[in-house]
């Protein structure tokens, strides 16, 4: 809900932060992440948040057999990532996070129904997790500043991919606007 000050109050008992595929490998492509320092710094700060009351941090590891090959130093998550050993860790081989994987599961044991998307891709796997968080029925905010790509027009792909998906697929909303109480 938005309060008096515009920002976004999540219950940490029924709402989960996923980090998606925030690994070395993506931030090692020719073409570097966009605005790669203020990305980790808001995903950071919202791990925190969640950690810091209790609430479930899901990071999303993508693998394949090109540049995110499962166990290589590539596929493991950038060691900026504040994460602790009891977060859990999600392994997919698509882009959506729900597609073949037990996510669905994780999030509905612990009662979630509201899901906050940060990580890499903008326009492969965060929209396509968006989209199918979206048809699963949960509530699916998108941290507009906690999403990125390393395409050589990023800021338009974020600009254009925040736009599209707030068009009735996510709430968008800044990562210091997010509060948990």
């Amino acid at each position: 809900m938005l309060g008096n000050t515009d920002r976004l109050v999540l219950n940490p008992e029924h709402s989960s932060l996923l980090v998606i595929d925030v690994q070395r490998a993506l931030f090692s492509r020719p073409t570097p992440i966009y605005k790669a320092v203020n990305l980790l710094q808001n995903i950071n700060s919202l791990i925190e948040l969640w950690q810091q009351s209790g609430g479930l941090a899901v990071y999303i590891q993508h693998s394949n057999n090109k540049m995110l090959i499962k166990n290589s130093t590539d596929w493991k998550f950038h060691p900026d990532l504040r994460m602790k050993d009891s977060d859990i860790v999600i392994h997919k081989v698509h882009g959506n996070a729900f597609e073949e994987t037990n996510l669905k599961e994780i999030l509905d044991s612990r009662g979630i129904d509201s899901i906050v998307i940060t990580g890499l891709v903008t326009e492969g796997c965060v929209r396509a997790t968006c989209i199918g968080g979206n048809i699963l029925g949960y509530r699916v905010i998108l941290v507009e500043d906690g999403h990125s790509s390393y395409r050589k027009d990023a800021r338009k792909t974020i600009e254009k991919w925040n736009l599209e998906l707030s068009k009735g697929h996510v709430e968008l909303i800044s990562a210091d606007e997010i509060d948990l109480a």
